[in-house]
């Protein structure tokens, strides 16, 4: 994995941070995957660690957790 991954569920507290992160290491180094438009990438954030979102997935492995939004039992509904 080259780039970041930014997951979110599109609250405003993800929005927000998704804005922080885009500013902080550009648009070319982070992928952002929003839950509500496409749920089928939850299972991959769940196995790569995260436990609630707004995270960041770096190239290395390490899950950011970046302030709460919503924990992923909440993202599955």
């Amino acid at each position: 994995m080259s780039k970041s991954i930014f997951y979110h569920a599109g609250c405003s507290v993800c929005v927000s941070a998704e804005q922080d992160i885009i500013n902080l290491i550009g648009t070319e180094n982070v992928e952002v995957v929003h839950f509500r438009e496409d749920s089928s990438r939850i299972e991959e954030a769940e196995k790569a660690g995260v436990k609630s979102v707004p995270a960041l997935l770096t190239p290395n492995g390490n899950v950011l957790h970046i302030n709460f939004g919503a924990s992923m039992a909440d993202v599955r509904g």
